[in-house]
């Protein structure tokens, strides 16, 4: 286990100075250089501060124990908005489900939070027993965290070392656009993102859409892939430049309804009928959806229930399932509307 000093080394700092920092104690000056140099330190030897030695616990305080189990949360958001409905109604599924189970959600981060690295070890530093994790993080950050807690349930991340509870990226995305196809539709574009900080060709809904067009023999036009990094402006500023061109699809799959109804928008702006002229189809189904104008096709993603079975994943693990790390899979529907 680090010491101090391992810290003081690494950092090239003394003793006293790692404990300011470490305390945030503002009496005495430090620069925000030698800060982050003492903060990389903690997070790169994974030193945590002294506590009281831990006693043995018996069988019969195990329930009490696990009553006062911690559990956190670190929640997946576009930028720095909490804003985005997809998130927030997994996070209710989590919330319920802990609360009928006994438990409390001791805190909620967010990736974009804990790449503050003083955030990252104040948040961990304590002892936490659980996490449920809705973002990948950079592996700096996931290997930090994965020492410190010992149960951790992913919602849709690419770690496999951890369970997993989500949907079929790829199998929704071929959904989408076989219905476009039925519909008579041989110009289909796609609108989406990537990961935090990723590419959008390497994302699993790409994949799909890409791959279903070659099956169908038809041609993706590239013109037509917009990558608007999960942004509503973004998305509408693309379809203000595609329709100045006059070169349009007559339909988009695009990859979650947010951005569907900012292009909804965006091609209202500029006198495009929905679906008369192009027709559009999402990915979630959030409840806005269906007040859209038109009302949105999409496809049903059951946020809530992936919240409550990552909960159930989480307290499994816990109460001391050790079996190799699983993946599951929750159904998703098709949902038809005015849109397409």
């Amino acid at each position: 286990m680090s010491t101090i000093r391992d810290v003081a080394k690494l950092a090239n700092v003394s003793t006293a100075t790692v404990s300011r920092v470490l305390n945030n104690d503002t009496k005495y000056k430090i620069t925000d250089e030698t800060r982050e140099r003492v903060w990389q330190a903690v997070t790169q030897l994974n030193y945590k501060i002294s506590s009281n030695p831990k006693r043995k616990v018996s069988a019969k305080d195990h329930s009490e124990q696990m009553s006062h189990a911690k559990i956190g949360c670190v929640l997946s958001v576009t930028k720095d908005k909490y804003n985005d409905p997809y998130f927030m109604s997994i996070l209710s599924g989590v919330e319920e489900r802990l609360l009928s189970a006994g438990y409390n959600l001791a805190f909620i981060r967010t990736g974009i939070e804990l790449n503050d690295n003083k955030i990252l070890f104040n948040t961990f530093n304590e002892p936490i027993t659980g996490l449920i994790l809705m973002e990948s993080l950079n592996n700096e950050t996931y290997e930090y965290i994965r020492k410190q807690v010992p149960f951790i349930v992913g919602i849709d991340t690419e770690r496999e070392d951890i369970d997993n509870v989500g949907y079929d990226h790829y199998h929704v995305a071929t959904m989408a656009v076989n219905h476009l196809i039925e519909k008579g539709h041989t110009q289909i574009g796609y609108i989406g993102g990537g990961g935090f900080g990723g590419n959008l060709k390497n994302s699993r809904r790409y994949r799909g859409y890409y791959a279903t067009m070659h099956a169908a023999g038809l041609t993706v036009n590239p013109d037509w892939v917009m990558d608007c990094m999960w942004d509503e402006t973004v998305c509408i500023e693309l379809i203000n430049r595609l329709c100045q061109t006059k070169n349009y699809p007559t339909a988009f799959f695009v990859g979650s309804d947010l951005m569907a109804m900012a292009a909804l928008n965006g091609l209202y702006n500029n006198g495009i009928s929905v679906p008369n002229e192009v027709a559009v189809i999402g990915l979630s189904n959030i409840e806005v959806s269906k007040y859209s104008n038109p009302p949105l096709s999409t496809i049903d993603v059951p946020t809530k229930e992936i919240g409550m079975v990552a909960v159930d994943n989480l307290i499994d693990r816990i109460n001391g399932n050790q079996l190799l790390p699983k993946k599951v899979i929750l159904p998703t529907r098709l949902v038809l509307r005015s849109s397409t």
